[in-house]
């Protein structure tokens, strides 16, 4: 029989907008939204609000924004909601005795087919490895990260050139459509839950997903150019893969990050070199040759290629 469930929403950035906006379309009863405090960023230190609230503002509902998921005072006010049912997306790891809380449980959208790719960035390691298909999970929380009982999965192509933002953009509205879709067969009792142990066979390898940090966004430019590319392609928009460059005359040592490019071809280039010809850039080397397209050297804007070379001699540069 179906219930009009008390829902309480959690969540943070873009990819959990689409979740929580889905809820809100199909008059779903959120009682409450969870997302992170705001903070100051930028030169101005102008206080930033996080896009769930930004949307939760809009819609009338009510906010919380708690800075410790364990205080007291925030726990009474999380259990005077009477929530039956709790969602998050892109969130924070949770205390059993929050995720714990309604009578219904608390389940999680994650972005890949688990048990693969748990961890805090999924759709970055799935480009970088190169994989053919990703997708969204929904499953319930328990003690370990993204080990719950899955409750529905949704397979998503990943496509040739697919990089991690436009793979991002397919899975956060897909993943809307699931939560609302988990959301119903809920509230019917209409699911059959699969354990994810049983998911695992001896032979399988299990990619983890952990999360990014800058020293890993480093190029290595001795790996095949097929790597180069999906390393690429999966740090893009952010954080951006990067490489060094240092100019021939005065030593000076600069950063760059490489947003776009393309694989030219495989053959055996000799030493390593970054060089431009007419309007382009490329980098070649004993992977082949890559041209760069969205590129952004330090202190300077992101750009196409064409852009930076009326104003920067990146010929008179080497990569380090």
């Amino acid at each position: 029989m179906k219930e009009d469930l008390k829902i309480v929403f959690m969540g943070t950035p873009d990819f959990a907008v689409e979740s929580l906006k889905a809820l809100i379309e199909a008059k779903k009863n959120v009682v409450g939204v969870i997302t992170a405090p705001d903070r100051k960023s930028g030169r101005g230190q102008k206080i930033n609000e996080s896009a769930v609230k930004k949307y939760a503002a809009s819609q009338n509902l009510n906010v919380l924004q708690p800075t410790n998921l364990k205080n007291e005072e925030f726990l009474d006010e999380l259990k005077s909601l009477e929530a039956d049912l709790q969602i998050v997306v892109a969130f924070r790891m949770l205390p059993e005795v929050v995720w714990a809380m309604p009578n219904k449980g608390t389940f999680n959208l994650h972005a890949s087919l688990l048990p693969q790719y748990r961890g805090a960035a999924p759709i970055n390691w799935a480009v970088i490895n190169g994989e053919k298909e990703s997708g969204i999970t929904t499953f319930f929380l328990r003690h370990k990260i993204d080990t719950g009982d899955i409750i529905f999965q949704e397979s998503v192509e990943i496509e040739p050139k697919e990089s991690a933002g436009s793979l991002h953009d397919k899975l956060m509205d897909k993943g809307g459509k699931l939560v609302l879709k988990t959301v119903n067969a809920i509230e019917n009792d209409n699911y059959t839950l699969k354990n994810q142990a049983d998911l695992i066979k001896s032979t399988t390898k299990i990619n983890e997903a952990p999360k990014i940090f800058r020293e890993n966004c480093k190029i290595d430019w001795t790996k095949n150019i097929n790597q180069i590319d999906c390393f690429i392609r999966g740090l893009s928009p952010y954080p951006a893969a990067w490489s060094q460059i240092r100019d021939n005359e005065t030593g000076k040592e600069l950063n760059l990050k490489i947003h776009e490019g393309d694989a030219i071809n495989n053959d055996n280039c000799g030493a390593l070199k970054i060089y431009s010809e007419i309007g382009k850039i490329f980098i070649s080397g004993d992977f082949g040759t890559y041209e760069l397209k969205t590129l952004q050297v330090e202190g300077k804007k992101r750009m196409d290629a064409k852009s930076l070379l009326n104003g920067f001699n990146i010929d008179n540069y080497e990569l380090i």
